[in-house]
């Protein structure tokens, strides 16, 4: 437990950026899930714009710290390469 008031408030700040990525993490989690269900249901077309909606979102991710930069960059080819099959 932290004792010192430096350390109380660190602990403090830490908990609100853990809830406030949270919530990033889970609304760049639902846009990917959004795309993989257009793919799922064989609409190539909803799953392309679904994608290029995405995008920007796991980018901006990357920014901010919430997802590496290689797991966006291959969640996205793998994304792309699902959509091209159809």
């Amino acid at each position: 437990m932290a004792n010192t008031p430096q350390a109380k408030k660190r602990a403090r700040q830490n908990e609100v950026n853990r809830k406030h990525n949270a919530s990033l993490r889970s609304m760049a989690r639902t846009y990917i899930k959004k795309v993989e269900a257009k793919i799922n249901a064989g609409n190539a077309e909803e799953a392309k714009a679904a994608l290029q909606e995405a995008q920007p979102i796991m980018d901006s991710m990357v920014n901010k710290g919430i997802f590496t930069k290689n797991k966006v960059a291959r969640t996205k080819s793998r994304l792309n390469a699902r959509i091209k099959a159809l």
